[in-house]
């Protein structure tokens, strides 16, 4: 069952993407702080990170970047899932490690959309 960690302060973030992605094939993960996110992510190995750049101790960048630096999570996709939207903020982003760049207010079903190209071997939802 692939797992998805979803780390961000703001609980109706969280509460969104969880309601989103939650399935009974997909195990989702939370975490509201940096620190809190890279011990979920050492003991979770989680498939997918969805990353928010304003977190209360460690930046969303310096996350990723220790996310990155960690041979076990080698293969983990990493969404930067944020409210920081300009083209530096994207650059960013991307530099730190993160696979690709969504902004916040977002569609879920883009999320989806970006979820199921990102981990195209797990079958995480059934389309009708």
């Amino acid at each position: 069952m692939p797992s998805v960690l979803i780390v961000d302060d703001e609980p109706n973030i969280v509460e969104l993407v969880r309601v989103t992605l939650e399935d009974d094939r997909v195990r989702v993960l939370e975490a509201a702080d940096g620190a809190t996110a890279l011990a979920v992510a050492a003991a979770a190995r989680p498939e997918l990170i969805l990353l928010d750049v304003n977190l209360p101790d460690l930046s969303g960048l310096e996350v990723c970047r220790r996310l990155r630096r960690d041979q076990g999570l080698a293969e983990t996709r990493i969404v930067m899932l944020t409210a920081a939207a300009q083209r530096e903020d994207v650059a960013a982003g991307l530099a730190a490690g993160a696979d690709q760049y969504l902004t916040k207010p977002f569609s879920p079903v883009r999320l989806i959309s970006l979820v199921e190209a990102l981990l195209p071997n797990a079958t995480l939802w059934v389309r009708d």
